[in-house]
């Protein structure tokens, strides 16, 4: 069972974007990377297409490495480590700081 999931509420720990929250979107195993909502924003130059015939600049997301991030607490809204326990046979991740189950 992975401690970080897809949907999760995550907060940055260092970087131009310290201290801000938002939503995984996607995690790359291999590389140790995620991507966040809102996070890591630069800009891309776009070529002229038939969607968009001016070209120009467009706000993409790019990773972020995955020890920079923490799962934000449901109760304390601070970073909290994330551990597994067993409760009636299954597994659930709990974090460790309220000690509330993540969904």
């Amino acid at each position: 069972m992975q401690k970080l999931k897809v949907n999760d509420e995550v907060i940055v720990l260092t970087g131009k974007n310290k201290d801000r929250k938002g939503k995984v979107l996607s995690i790359n195993d291999k590389k140790k990377t995620v991507l966040v909502e809102g996070i890591n924003l630069v800009k891309k130059a776009m070529k002229p297409s038939q969607e968009n015939p001016n070209g120009g600049f467009a706000d993409i997301e790019r990773p972020i490495h995955i020890s920079n991030i923490a799962v934000v607490s449901p109760k304390t809204g601070g970073a909290t480590r994330v551990r597994i326990e067993t409760k009636d046979g299954k597994k659930v991740r709990v974090a460790t700081k309220c000690g509330s189950e993540l969904a």
